[in-house]
C-alpha cells in the first residue's frame, strides 16, 4: 500500500470504483478508529461495535459511487455508521437483549499517541471511571463530544451530522465538558478515549475485504 499513500482520497475512491478493490483497505484502516469511537459513544459494547463497523464499511463500499465529495468521506462514513447504530437500537431483538456492563472486560480500549508508557492509561479503575462518566452523559451531549473531541470533526460537520445548528454544537459541547468529572479531564486527552487499538485493525480489514470480494 505504500506506493499509493500519496493519492488523495478522491483518487483512491475513483480507482476503487474503476476496479482496484484492494485499495479499499486504505480507507478501512484510516477510518477504523473514528467508527469505533462512534459505536462506543452509542454505548454499544466492543463486540457489537465491531459488527457495526464491518456493516458500515460494507454499506459504504456498496454505495461508494454515490459519494459525491460535497462533504468529507469521513463525515459521509460516520453518517452511515450513525444510521446503522440507530437502526440496531430499534430492532426488537436488540431491545430484548440484556445489555452488557460497559466494563465487560472485552479488550483494552486505551492507547497513547506517544511512546511514553508512563502516560498510557492502563489503570483499570481509571478506565472504568472514564467509561462510566461518558456513558452517563445524555445522548445528545455525548454524541457532540464524540464527534468534535474524539473524532476531530469541525462544528459545521458535526452540525450537519446531528441536524442541529453550529451554535447548538458549541453549547452542547461546552455543557458536555462541564458534565465530565474534572479529575478525568486532567488525566487524559479526549483523543485517547475509545482509541481503536491496532490489535483489532487487521481483523476488521480482513473480514470486510473478504466479504467485499464475494459481492
Amino acid at each position: 500500500m505504500t506506493s499509493f499513500e500519496r493519492l488523495t482520497e478522491m483518487q483512491i475512491i475513483q480507482r476503487i470504483l474503476e476496479g482496484e478493490t484492494a485499495l479499499y483497505e486504505m480507507l478501512i484502516r484510516r477510518y477504523n478508529p473514528c467508527l469505533y469511537k462512534t459505536g462506543r459513544s452509542y454505548n454499544y459494547n466492543h463486540e457489537d461495535t465491531q459488527d457495526l463497523m464491518q456493516e458500515t464499511f460494507i454499506d459504504a463500499y456498496k454505495h461508494l459511487s454515490q459519494f459525491e465529495g460535497r462533504s468529507g468521506f469521513k463525515t459521509w462514513i460516520i453518517r452511515i455508521m450513525m444510521n446503522n447504530c440507530y437502526r440496531r437500537k430499534k430492532r426488537p431483538v436488540f431491545k430484548n437483549e440484556v445489555v452488557k456492563d460497559i466494563n465487560d472486560n472485552s479488550k483494552p480500549m486505551f492507547t497513547s499517541s506517544n511512546n511514553d508508557t508512563g502516560k498510557v492509561v492502563q489503570n483499570k479503575e481509571l478506565k472504568q471511571i472514564i467509561e462510566e462518566a461518558l456513558s452517563k452523559l445524555p445522548f445528545d451531549y455525548r454524541m457532540v463530544f464524540s464527534l468534535r473531541e474524539m473524532n476531530g470533526l469541525n462544528g459545521a460537520e458535526t452540525a450537519d451530522l446531528l441536524t442541529i445548528s453550529e451554535a447548538n454544537v458549541k453549547v452542547r459541547l461546552s455543557r458536555a465538558k462541564m458534565m465530565l468529572r474534572k479529575e478525568i479531564e486532567k488525566m487524559y486527552a479526549p483523543s485517547e478515549i475509545f482509541e481503536f487499538n491496532l490489535i483489532y485493525c487487521d481483523a476488521i480489514v480482513e473480514n470486510v475485504m473478504n466479504k467485499i470480494n464475494l459481492l
